[in-house]
């Protein structure tokens, strides 16, 4: 315990420390943080939906009918009728047989690689995935091997030995830059080597595809090619939680042998109840993701045109690269000044040497916020340059 103190000195000299800050009142682009007036450009509600009032009105009938609380676990007490047609309908949405629900993404990713694979079997991912996916792929106990990042060869090479089961876990979009996998090409692989293939798509769902079903539907994927998916949905969607969506055998299994999902309290039924609308809304007003391209389209022909470093992106997560720690810390600092709201993401997130400034875009922010934050962009490499 006496090296707490000395560890928490070294990550401040290396640029690496984090805290936390006090949001008063509800998300969204404006926002007030520790007192101040910021346009936040480092939020996952990449539809605007956390305070739109009909998800707050669906969550306050779900208080009003299910209390505050569930009470128990899924398999005890506290699997409510709002979670059930929650479940439903994600897998309806996905198109798939059924879905379950887990209380975080994390979870979701432990739950599924620790039930599905044990020794003797491999799990094959990708250098960039999510800590979950990594974190689970550890946890399950079977032997992880790790692929240079969206390279479906070296995918391939990696499913090929001698072990039991095998799957192939990868994010469907890149949280960290945006990204997306190759999925059709490790599809591919995975029918070749008889494996699994698990996404996560956590920040493709509710913001690629036809009616935001994601980097799967984006590629024209099914079930078939992509028996396990994840998503979560407190980014898109608005609210809170996870699920798993496959097959009746897939969800059974998870049932009987996902710890993360057996020992775990069930999320509230008002967040269900929210999510429903939420879901309702992202399928049918189109025009949320059409608002969002544009913007990513005009935050990246600004860059562009004043010659800003950013990363190969199409989606919502827009990465400004600037190498070291120090220099993504001041670049965030001179934002704040200006009253934007950009998060340095640092090591371990990323890479050594590739700290960035994350900008990401929702369908709530205007033109107007979008060329503010370029010009700023602007001006901070102004000062920065030699």
């Amino acid at each position: 315990m006496k090296n707490l103190a000395a560890n928490l000195d070294r990550r401040r000299a290396e640029h690496l420390y984090r805290r936390r800050r006090v949001v008063e009142g509800m998300q969204g682009p404006a926002l007030r943080i520790d007192g101040r007036e910021l346009v936040a450009f480092c939020s996952n509600d990449y539809l605007g939906l956390a305070a739109d009032p009909r998800l707050v009105e669906a969550m306050q009938r779900g208080a009003a009918r299910y209390g505050a609380g569930s009470g128990a676990a899924h398999l005890v007490s506290g699997h409510s009728a709002a979670h059930h047609a929650l479940e439903e309908e994600l897998a309806a949405f996905t198109q798939r047989p059924r879905a379950l629900l887990f209380s975080t993404g994390y979870m979701a990713n432990l739950g599924v690689l620790s039930a599905l694979l044990g020794r003797g079997d491999a799990v094959i991912e990708d250098r960039l995935n999510h800590a979950s996916l990594l974190d689970g792929g550890l946890l399950s106990r079977a032997r992880l091997r790790r692929y240079a990042h969206a390279d479906a060869e070296a995918a391939e090479a990696a499913l090929a030995g001698p072990e039991g089961e095998r799957l192939l876990a990868t994010d469907g979009v890149f949280s960290m830059d945006g990204d997306l996998a190759p999925l059709p090409a490790l599809a591919e692989a995975c029918a070749r080597h008889g494996a699994w293939l698990m996404v996560d798509d956590a920040h493709g769902l509710g913001v690629l595809g036809e009616q935001g079903r994601g980097s799967l539907a984006h590629f024209g994927l099914g079930p078939h090619e992509a028996p396990i998916l994840m998503g979560t949905l407190g980014k898109a969607f608005g609210t809170f939680g996870a699920f798993v969506a496959g097959s009746q055998d897939l969800i059974e299994t998870l049932i009987q042998r996902a710890r993360p999902y057996v020992y775990t309290t069930a999320s509230p039924p008002a967040v269900a109840e929210a999510t429903r609308e939420a879901l309702r809304i992202a399928q049918s007003e189109e025009w949320r993701r059409e608002r969002l391209r544009t913007l990513i389209a005009r935050f990246r022909a600004g860059m562009e045109a004043l010659g800003l470093p950013i990363m190969e992106s199409t989606t919502a997560i827009q990465p400004v690269p600037l190498g070291e720690s120090a220099r993504a810390l001041r670049w965030s600092e001179a934002l704040e000044r200006r009253g934007l709201l950009v998060t340095a993401i640092r090591p371990p997130t990323v890479p050594a040497g590739s700290a960035r400034l994350r900008v990401t875009l929702s369908a709530a922010h205007t033109e107007a916020q979008v060329d503010r934050l370029v010009d700023a962009l602007g001006a901070i490499a102004q000062v920065e340059r030699p």
